[in-house]
């Protein structure tokens, strides 16, 4: 990369992108642990 180049930013729409899968990927993993305690503690 030459000094000369532009920076390689992610476009907006990418990084707002990768905000939301990293937002759901974390809300699917405490929703699988608190069901993972329900089914456990249930029975």
């Amino acid at each position: 990369m030459l000094w000369s180049d532009p920076p390689e930013e992610p476009p907006d729409e990418l990084r707002r992108t990768e905000t939301m899968v990293r937002r759901a990927g974390t809300v699917l993993a405490v929703a699988t642990v608190v069901l993972l305690i329900i089914i456990t503690l249930g029975p």
